[in-house]
């Protein structure tokens, strides 16, 4: 199990009139810090591409915890919280943590693997499950079969 993160820039396009993070950035962060972990891992959109396999989010939820403001030093990391044992359907968490150690956000995803071409769920190449078996589960993780 790998423990993976990815820093962000706060730029001064995701702040809101409230002159802090704008809500809907969090996904964004999200989804860059999924693809970031799956390429680290070799699952490239071209590698997923050719096993024409891709995510697909059934849920995405955000709690938010401390503002995040321009200039603050942001990471965010990636931790299964739930799974088929063939990670067919999943969970992930990513934490939002500013400076060195404040929880600004935690957001939550639920999702599969879609088929490209078929557009229907798929079953999970060996690729996808190898990187799947690298990432860090939360302590209350669950299997889901």
């Amino acid at each position: 199990m790998s423990d993976f993160h990815t820093e962000i820039q706060v730029r001064w396009s995701d702040l809101d009139p409230n002159v802090h993070l704008r809500h809907s950035v969090y996904y964004d962060w999200g989804a860059l810090c999924r693809i970031e972990f799956f390429m680290k891992y070799g699952l490239s959109m071209k590698e997923m591409n050719a096993l024409n396999v891709g995510p697909i989010l059934f849920r995405e939820e955000c709690v938010f915890r401390k503002e995040v403001h321009y200039g603050d030093k942001v990471r965010i990391n990636l931790k299964v919280s739930k799974a088929r044992r063939d990670y067919s359907r999943w969970s992930i968490q990513h934490e939002i943590i500013k400076g060195e150690d404040t929880r600004a956000a935690v957001l939550t995803v639920d999702g599969a693997w879609l088929n490209l071409k078929e557009r229907k769920l798929a079953a999970v190449p060996p690729q996808v499950l190898e990187v799947f078996e690298k990432a860090a589960k939360t302590p209350d993780f669950l299997w889901l079969d």
